[in-house]
């Protein structure tokens, strides 16, 4: 399953927010510097769908806010 996100770095509090069926705002508190955030959301959308980190892959959007994960 492909997910559209779009992440907001350095954000207060952490939160995701279902736009759609596959498409997500999510919220973290980490910088993007070093691909903090890259991993803060994957450790969001583990806990979500209730799955291992390790099943979700980043396949677009490393270094822009709008990301496609594979679950």
């Amino acid at each position: 399953m492909l997910i559209k996100v779009k992440v907001f770095p350095n954000n207060k509090k952490e939160e995701i927010i279902k736009k759609s069926e596959d498409s997500f705002d999510i919220k973290v508190k980490e910088k993007p510097i070093n691909g903090l955030a890259n991993i803060a959301v994957k450790k969001a959308l583990s806990l979500y769908f209730k799955i291992p980190v390790s099943k979700v892959r980043l396949l677009r959007g490393f270094k822009t806010k709008n990301k496609i994960f594979k679950i």
